[in-house]
């Protein structure tokens, strides 16, 4: 492009950017989560908030407004104004907003990303799918190009309408992955729908470890399996999700422990023995670990701050 072009590009992101906020700001209350469209949310927050400990599903996740910090394991992935964030696996995250305020809410739009819908665009788009690079981790980090975000600000306007929004957010979400594709996370992207590979044979692993919570690690039955050594496997697993099979199994068992002790009343022994643990006090020293209080303080914590 020439100086013109690039001066008008810079003009268009812009004004497509202030829209966004506007009608982001207009749409979602104050410090709430909101699903706008089937698979599509929007959050807003008036603050920063504290880390919170989560299992991010396949996203699509663009910041309109502010920052916000995403960890994976000890791997740290900022985001702000203008970027956005694609997750392809399940991965238990901590993440925190880290500029936002009264005036300037933080303001962040996510698309749940459907393997089939992903397989589809590819196909009718003669999109080719590469290979999974067993070194192309399932989460990073790319600043918004102006298609992406003219496509982006086409679905937005749309929710105010639900009856328009109805008939035509799914193409323009398709147009949204389209872009996506095309972009710099493309390869990423086809970690979704990628029939083999090193990539494609770890995301089975990380949906037989989340089905299969409560059962024990067994790292040579499923390198035999997936016919890799161990060594192999082990070194893939974390180079896809920034941590070894056995950490990423106890972020999820310790996730689901606390669901349950929050959201089922379950006591901190029964929680602790549905995920997978034989010993309560084990379990209370990985928990406090992850989550800066033991079971029974962090419980509280939270049925407090939830006004239970």
């Amino acid at each position: 492009m020439n100086q013109k072009e690039v001066e008008l590009e810079k003009k268009k992101m812009q004004i497509n950017q202030e829209e966004l906020i506007e009608r982001m700001t207009r749409i979602a209350s104050k410090n709430s989560l909101l699903e706008v469209f089937s698979g599509v949310f929007i959050y807003q927050s008036s603050k920063p908030t504290e880390s919170d400990i989560s299992v991010l599903k396949p996203a699509f996740c663009v910041i309109a407004q502010g920052s916000k910090n995403v960890l994976l394991n000890d791997e740290l992935f900022h985001y702000d104004s203008g970027h956005y964030l694609i997750s392809t696996l399940d991965l238990p995250i901590r993440s925190n907003v880290v500029e936002a305020s009264e005036e300037k809410p933080y303001l962040n739009l996510r698309i749940d990303l459907d393997p089939v819908l992903v397989a589809s665009v590819m196909i009718e788009s003669n999109i080719e799918a590469k290979k999974s690079n067993a070194k192309v981790k399932a989460m990073d980090v790319s600043p918004v190009d102006a298609d992406l975000l003219d496509a982006v600000v086409k679905l937005v306007k749309l929710l105010d309408k639900p009856d328009e929004m109805k008939l035509f957010a799914p193409s323009i979400i398709r147009e949204i992955i389209y872009r996506l594709l095309k972009g710099r996370q493309g390869e990423r992207l086809s970690h979704l729908v990628i029939a083999e590979g090193d990539t494609q044979r770890i995301s089975r692993v990380v949906k037989q470890l989340r089905e299969n919570i409560d059962q024990p690690l067994k790292i040579d039955d499923i390198a035999r399996e997936l016919g890799m050594s161990v060594s192999g496997f082990h070194n893939h697993f974390k180079s896809v999700t920034a941590m070894s099979p056995l950490q990423f199994q106890k972020q999820i068992r310790l996730q689901e422990a606390r669901r349950l002790m929050l959201g089922e009343n379950m006591d901190v022994a029964s929680a602790s023995f549905r995920v997978g643990y034989e010993d309560s006090s084990y379990f209370s020293r990985d928990y406090k670990k992850l989550f800066g209080t033991p079971p029974l303080r962090d419980i509280a914590k939270l049925r407090g701050s939830l006004g239970q």
